[in-house]
């Protein structure tokens, strides 16, 4: 796995604003909506990305079929792929080509592609490989424990 220094990582997640979520399903126990939810509630726009989707709305937002049919207007400023490797450079090169707001590059856990990583990084895009958004935005900001894990924190509240 690629390491990311905490600052690196902090930093990426402050400054995004609009999220497009390439393979955002609608189904309510899928690791995409758990991720997209939290992001909401942080404050993140979601821009719902899935082909099979389109033309509906997902978490209050419309889903578009693909990155080339988000309005030049919604500044997506980070894509976060929940899609297999494989489709990784076909997505990024969509994402370059067609958002101009583009900064960040994110592949969920499991999602790595060194070409399509190094082709965003020419471009001067920040890049984060097999990591997820929200366990690392609850890990930094120190809401870990709101996700039902052991902080090692004793506290007297019932």
């Amino acid at each position: 796995m690629a390491e990311y220094s905490e600052d690196f990582l902090k930093e990426t997640l402050t400054r995004a604003r609009i999220i497009a979520m390439v393979g955002l399903s609608p189904d309510p126990v899928r690791p995409s909506q758990f991720v997209a939810r939290y992001l909401q509630l942080r404050g993140k726009r979601i821009v719902p990305v899935n082909p099979r989707h389109a033309g509906k709305r997902i978490l209050g937002q419309p889903v578009y079929p693909d990155l080339a049919s988000i309005p030049g207007d919604a500044a997506v400023d980070m894509v976060d792929i929940f899609r297999r490797s494989e489709e990784v450079p076909s997505i990024v090169e969509a994402a370059l080509d067609h958002l101009p707001a583009l900064q960040t590059v994110w592949m969920q856990i499991g999602v790595e592609n060194a070409e399509a990583a190094a082709r965003a990084e020419a471009a001067g895009k920040r890049v984060i490989q097999n990591r997820c958004p929200k366990i690392e935005h609850q890990r930094l900001f120190g809401e870990l424990r709101m996700g039902g894990f052991a902080t090692g924190i004793i506290s007297s509240r019932l």
